[in-house]
């Protein structure tokens, strides 16, 4: 063509959760069948949506105003509802849980005006990172997200610029890094958090996030935290909503209905703006949002009309700690299943729907060591094929490929969420109590395999 039509941050485009997908598919001709733990999708993987849960839904696709368009920024019951709960949070208690004294703010006070809906979250991080100005930059984790990662990449036609989250401690944010990057790279204005964490299952306690608080209010910055899984702590995990400790910080958070209903295929997700008025840069900026929005007239309307139904109905607290029970059980599971394996480790989730491994070791550094390592496979041509393939790939998709040759098992590599750790990640999804402990001890014996392999 005359002129280059490529967007400079197409190549940081990337989605490792489901490019996986397509290397598993190429392993048909061998008849392999696969077991994906790819994909944080409960429906997919045997979850039962409650019957009280799906009478509301089929109620509300009874009424003629669920076929329509609601307003750009979202059905009006649906925005008082959610601002209302926001609203609704408690104040936390002014104490840590060693003992120690917090200085907490006041949880902030929004109004419908504030929530903005969106077709998923997918769609919000788009348009998040799409419509900041392409020499602001956002600083976020590392292991992360890869469609938060991917889109602030894209939208900067950089890498992501990250900050540390520390494997020995807890999964935990390094906030000396943190501070640090901000302090010596003006580009960044703002601060990206996932609470609770994908791909880790770390979740931040107070004293955490009010730090990155005090960085953003120091410096001049937004916070951003992706708040998909608040609603599925456990093991004994505390935390708090970014609306409780932003103070008068602008910011944002971002959630969705796909993994608490669950209702994935509803890709029905909003944020909630904190502070929009206290920099007029800020709200310009919101503003953009909006005017997005606007141009493509508005989101789904009929998951936005069963938030209020749903989300209010007495019986979904019980839903919500019912299904947080079920997870901390998974995750012992799963960390019961690694526990004892040789150069491999694990930090027990303590929120969302993941677990995370991570390789450790002179072995595992050793890169003729990691060239020769394979799994055992069912037919010679497999074998050569995998070989292949892992050519030129990193030491963590190495392992990957070969799990899916040998199990059947798809696993996401580490190395795909923005990071140098190597290691995977898989799900706590698995319904089928027998299938899913047979998944986790499948995994964790062909991991310690492939490690004696070279």
């Amino acid at each position: 063509m005359r002129r280059n039509i490529v967007h400079p941050g197409a190549g940081q485009l990337k989605y490792e959760i489901r490019e996986i997908v397509a290397f598993a598919r190429e392993l048909n001709r061998w008849n392999i069948p696969i077991i994906w733990e790819n994909i944080g999708d409960p429906v997919k993987k045997g979850e039962i949506v409650a019957d009280w849960i799906k009478a509301i839904v089929m109620k509300k696709a009874g009424e003629d105003l669920s076929y329509a368009y609601t307003e750009t920024e979202g059905a009006r019951e649906s925005r008082e509802f959610l601002a209302d709960r926001v609203n609704k949070r408690k104040k936390l208690l002014p104490g840590a849980p060693g003992g120690s004294a917090l200085s907490l703010p006041d949880p902030v006070a929004i109004g419908a005006e504030d929530i903005l809906f969106f077709n998923g979250l997918g769609d919000a991080v788009a348009k998040v990172f799409g419509f900041l100005r392409r020499e602001a930059r956002v600083l976020g984790p590392s292991p992360a997200y890869s469609t938060l990662s991917s889109a602030e990449a894209a939208h900067s036609g950089y890498e992501h610029l990250t900050y540390r989250l520390d494997p020995q401690k807890n999964w935990m944010p390094d906030i000396e890094d943190v501070e640090l990057k901000v302090r010596y790279n003006d580009s960044i204005a703002g601060l990206l958090l996932i609470n609770p964490d994908n791909p880790t299952g770390a979740v931040y306690p107070v004293e955490v996030l009010l730090e990155f608080v005090r960085i953003a209010r120091t410096y001049g910055l937004f916070i951003a935290c992706d708040e998909t899984y608040a609603n599925i702590i456990y093991g004994g995990a505390q935390t708090a909503a970014l609306s409780q400790v932003i103070g008068d910080v602008p910011g944002f958070g971002l959630r969705s209905l796909s993994k608490e209903i669950p209702w994935p295929g509803a890709r029905c997700g909003w944020v909630e703006v904190y502070n929009r008025k206290a920099d007029h840069r800020f709200d310009l900026y919101i503003r953009s949002l909006v005017d997005a929005k606007r141009l493509e007239v508005c989101s789904t309307s009929l998951p936005q009309l069963c938030i209020p139904p749903i989300l209010g109905d007495p019986r979904y607290e019980d839903h919500l700690r019912r299904r947080a029970a079920l997870f901390e059980g998974r995750a012992e599971e799963a960390y019961q299943a690694f526990t004892g394996i040789e150069g491999i480790s694990m930090v027990k989730p303590r929120g969302a729907l993941y677990a995370t491994a991570v390789f450790s070791g002179e072995s595992w550094e050793d890169e003729a060591k990691s060239r020769a390592r394979s799994l055992p496979v069912s037919d010679p041509s497999l074998r050569d094929f995998i070989s292949a393939k892992t050519a030129e790939v990193a030491p963590d998709k190495q392992f990957v490929y070969w799990l899916l040759a040998s199990t059947g098992v798809c696993v996401v590599p580490l190395s795909g969420f923005a990071t140098d750790l190597p290691g995977f990640r898989f799900t706590l999804l698995e319904h089928d109590d027998e299938k899913r402990r047979r998944i986790y001890k499948t995994i964790a014996e062909a991991a310690g395999a492939y490690l004696c392999s070279a």
